[in-house]
């Protein structure tokens, strides 16, 4: 199932990725383990502060879905949401189909769409030149539920009921660049944040 954009915006409008990040916030529960990363992991930390966040921040891009779909699939018994970057998903755009194929119904991947590389200066990617349609690839790839809001008011209004259908699901949201913001930046070092990750998982989810 395809949910389209039902108030289709100006061409050039895009929300406000603080704006876009809470409306995850609100919409996730006590069941939910987020992982966000590059400029996303910059942000979250501002709008929520809950022991099954957990910022990935290494080195290299790329990682986060990846990661996500390990712990979805480690934890059946969570819904696992990663919000990732454009720039980082084209390191790996293999990771989609690695990610339908596994079936995971519990996992969510946000895409933050801002056509640029946020965190190394907000050079253009390749991807915005040629106007590639994620949501597109998405769907081609299999997942069985894909979604794209470019508009606010939409994503607030069916946002969270995307995020209750089938997954594995796809979620593409055209956001603003953050300019200035470089470099992802984690709110405590990382061994601190897997240790507080492995003690909320192991307590129960119900």
């Amino acid at each position: 199932m395809t949910e389209p954009n039902e108030n289709p915006a100006e061409p050039d409008r895009r929300m406000n990725l603080t704006a876009a990040l809470e409306v995850l916030a609100r919409a996730r529960t006590d069941r939910h383990v987020v992982v966000t990363n590059q400029g996303s992991a910059r942000v979250w930390p501002q709008i929520a502060d809950h022991p099954l966040d957990f910022h990935y921040v290494p080195s290299a891009m790329g990682g986060a879905i990846p990661f996500a779909l390990g712990l979805a699939l480690a934890r059946p018994d969570r819904e696992v949401i990663t919000v990732s970057g454009d720039g980082s998903l084209l390191m790996s755009l293999g990771c989609l189909v690695t990610v339908t194929a596994s079936h995971a119904a519990n996992l969510s991947i946000v895409l933050i769409d801002n056509g640029v590389y946020e965190v190394t200066g907000c050079q253009k990617t390749p991807a915005a030149t040629a106007d590639v349609d994620y949501a597109g690839l998405a769907r081609s790839a299999g997942f069985p539920n894909v979604a794209h809001f470019w508009d606010e008011g939409d994503w607030q209004r069916r946002g969270p009921k995307v995020l209750a259908l089938r997954g594995p699901r796809f979620i593409s949201l055209e956001v603003e660049p953050v300019r200035g913001g470089y470099g992802p930046i984690a709110p405590c070092p990382l061994l601190e944040q897997v240790t507080r990750l492995r003690e909320r998982l192991a307590q129960s989810s119900k």
